[in-house]
Order: C-alpha cells, then structure tokens, then sequence
C-alpha cells in the first residue's frame, strides 16, 4: 500500500496531500465508497454539511477500525449557518452527526459575500480552534480580496483554501496568493467533473507516454503542483485507481504543458455570484 505523503500547515499540523471527497454522494452510498477508500489507504476524507452525508461518514469512519489519530476528517459551514452563535450550532450538529469529538480540518463553504457575514463566522472559527474542537481552521472557494479581509479583520490565517482547481480552471494567480501567504490550495473537482479534461489530447498522450489514465495523469498534475486533492468516485475500482498515482513522476516539461490548457472553465458557480 503506497503512503500517501503529507504537507504542514501554516501552524504545523500536517495534512495527506491526496484524500477522499463524498460531494454529491448519497447517505445510502456513502459508507461503502469511504469504507473502500479507507481500506484502499486514503486517510483523509472530506464531507461538509450541505452534503446530507455526514452521519454515513461517521459510521464509516467509526467502522473502519483505523485509530482516530491516523484519520483526517473535514467537514464544512452551509452558507444558511454563517454567522457566530448560528455557526457554533452547526459544528455542534455536525461534529454530533459524525460522532467525533472534534474534526481535523473546519471550512467555511463559500464566502456567501451577499451576505457579508464571513468575517464574523471566521471569528467563530476561532473559537472552535481555542476551544480544541477543531484543529485547524480554513474556508473553501475564498477569491482574494475574501481572504485579504479575513487576513486583515481577523486573527488566524486559514490554513488551507478550498477551490475549484483542474486543467482547464487552474487558478494560478490565486494559487499564488495563497501561497505567499502561508496558505494551502486543496482541489475539488480536480478532475473537471461534467468537462471533457479526461479526453483532452494532451492528456491522453501523457497518459500513454506514463502507462496510466488521464486520471491519474491529472492528479498527478496536481500532487507536483502542490496542490492537496480529493477526488471523489463511489466505484471502487476507481477509488482504488485515483490512489495509484505515487509509482510515476511527470516531468517538468511535460507540468508545464498544462499550462496552455487554461480556459476559464468551471463546473460549478463563481464564488463572486453565488447566492445559495
């Protein structure tokens, strides 16, 4: 079984670089498809409320027999739940569904700017962090000036910023951003779910050069990019196959020829406008 390798974090705690997602699988598939990761080698494993997986995860987890301290569980904030006491009540909900006694890693979802409450739900984040019940704290789908206010209302730099990262959406600017500022980027979708990335030409020429999928060659992108990913299957065969990444290496060159394949492209809403 390969060992996944991990990265620290600004305030040193250390996550694995590839872990598992449970976005868009249902409660009654859920505790296969973790239960297959888990018993593949993933360590991480990544849900969040709006999910509705939450306890399926948690049996899973509970179930699997690996020690507590050897997993790494994320769950986020539903935008519907941003603000302080509202946020402090729905990690209680979440954290009682998941059965656990804290979570490694706690996102607020979406920066939901209409709202304009992320600020005060970060300082919720906080306390959670103080009080043990998390640890660490970050937020997914954060643009810059999202994070430029929390870096400069708030106490705690995020650890890690969750975004909508593949081939063709790369996010280079705010990968750098993040990266000046001592904070991860993770990848969800990583794979461009719903977009033809796995058929890209590109692609399908490095996979045959390495002997892998397009998959494979895509995560691998984004393991030597840096990146932290979480791909998501409920097919065990392709669990098992998005693990195998860590027996080949691309080289510079060939990194760098994704570079072109940039188009802007998203599957899922601009975190700008994105009023749910």
């Amino acid at each position: 079984m390969s060992k996944v390798p991990t990265i620290a974090f600004n305030n040193g705690v250390e996550i694995p670089q590839l872990g598992f997602g449970v976005w868009q699988v249902p409660e009654e598939l859920v505790v296969d498809a973790v239960r297959v990761a888990i018993e593949t080698g993933y360590r991480s494993i990544d849900t969040a409320a709006i999910y509705g997986n939450e306890e399926g995860t948690g049996r899973a987890i509970a179930e699997s027999g690996v020690a507590r301290d050897e997993l790494f569980v994320t769950t986020k904030l539903w935008n519907s739940e941003q603000g302080y006491d509202s946020t402090l009540a729905a990690f209680d909900e979440s954290i009682k569904k998941l059965e656990l006694d804290y979570v490694d890693l706690y996102l607020i979802h979406w920066p939901s700017p209409h709202r304009d409450k992320y600020v005060e739900t970060w300082k919720a984040f906080e306390q959670l962090l103080n009080d043990g019940r998390v640890k660490s704290i970050g937020v997914s789908n954060f643009h810059q000036p999202h994070l430029q206010r929390l870096l400069d209302e708030t106490d705690i730099v995020p650890v890690l910023n969750q975004i909508e990262l593949h081939p063709y959406l790369q996010q280079a600017a705010l990968r750098t951003f993040c990266a000046e500022h001592g904070i991860l980027t993770e990848a969800w979708s990583p794979l461009a779910s719903g977009g033809d990335v796995l058929t890209d030409p590109l692609i399908a020429k490095l996979a045959d050069k390495y002997g892998k999928t397009p998959a494979q060659v895509i995560l691998r992108w984004h393991l030597q990019l840096g990146n932290v990913v979480i791909p998501k299957s409920v097919t065990p065969s392709r669990i098992k196959e998005n693990f195998e990444v860590f027996d080949f290496e691309l080289t510079a060159e060939d990194v760098a020829a994704f570079a072109p394949l940039e188009k802007g492209f998203r599957t899922g809403p601009d975190p700008d406008t994105f009023t749910a």
